[in-house]
Formats: structure tokens, sequence, C-alpha cells
């Protein structure tokens, strides 16, 4: 493969970084530019793990969820280089942040892991997220890993509805 082309795949990835003021998943970024046809899934794999490694992005796992975000030395490649995108290209990515923005930033401000605790049990880390700040953190036991996973899928589908409950019972 020429350079060229994953040179361009990489600055998409930069540029739609750049238009959001919250993290993208890999699912995320990928689902748009492999919708558009842009490149394959190999090719953005790679593009995404040479920005990566060369410190443009920074990259955080949270079950089995990549999250995305550039770093100020990928904001500065990318207004270096900016003008390689094409105003069509720019143009689609910034409609589909017009069309999605809510639902992206609910997907990804709503997190839930779960690790084995140093008793045995299974603890549950729980957290709400709006523009870089904290709305709720919860943290639960449970007995299995199995229960820990359903509590992290149901924080997922009910976080809404819990949020409100809380603060309907603390204020």
């Amino acid at each position: 493969m020429t350079q060229e082309p994953l040179t361009l795949y990489k600055l998409i990835v930069l540029y739609m970084l750049d238009r959001v003021a919250f993290p993208l998943t890999k699912a995320q970024v990928g689902g748009f530019i492999l919708d558009k046809e842009y490149t394959n899934f190999l090719t953005l794999q790679q593009a995404i793990a040479d920005l990566i490694d060369t410190g443009l992005v920074d990259a955080r796992s949270i079950r089995n969820r990549t999250h995305l975000v550039i770093t100020p030395e990928g904001q500065e490649t990318l207004r270096y280089f900016e003008n390689r995108i094409s105003d069509a290209i720019k143009e689609e990515i910034n409609q589909f942040f017009r069309e999605n923005e809510l639902e992206l930033r609910n997907e990804v401000s709503i997190l839930a892991d779960y690790y084995k605790s140093t008793s045995g049990e299974f603890e549950a880390e729980l957290s709400a997220k709006d523009k870089g700040i904290n709305l709720v953190s919860v943290r639960l036991s449970v007995p299995t890993e199995e229960m820990a996973a359903a509590v992290c899928d149901n924080w997922q589908k009910k976080n809404q509805e819990i949020y409100q409950y809380l603060t309907q019972k603390l204020f």
C-alpha cells in the first residue's frame, strides 16, 4: 500500500476526533469510515494503530471498547495537514456529527467495567459523564463475574432512569 492513502485515512480519523468534545470509540470511527467505503477494516485498524503509536491519538480500553481522543500533537499535525482532506469528506464528517452527536456522546459517556477484587468478589464500576464532568459514579460488589457483567449491561440500558431515581431521592 502506498503511504498517501494511509496518510489520508489517518487525517480523517484525526479530523473526526478533533470535531467532538468527547472520546469516540474505534467502532464509531470505523462505522463512519467503513460505511462511506473510504477504506477497508484492516487498513483502518492500521491507520488507528499508527496514530496511537506515534502519540497523535490516546486510546483507553473500557470493557471491550477502545475510546480514542486526539492529543495536542494530533491537533497540531491536523492543523498542518488538514488541507489534504477534501471539502466533500469534511462535509460528510460534519453532517455525520450533526445527525448523530447526541447518540455518539451518550454511547461513550456511560461507562461500565468490572474486575475481580482482592477479596475474590467482583466489583462493577459504573459512571455517567457529561462534557468531561462526572455526574455519578457507583461501585458495586457482587459475588460472581456473571452478575458483574449483568450489572454493567443493565447500567448501559438503564442509566438515565437510575440517575433520575437517585437525584429524586437525594435532592
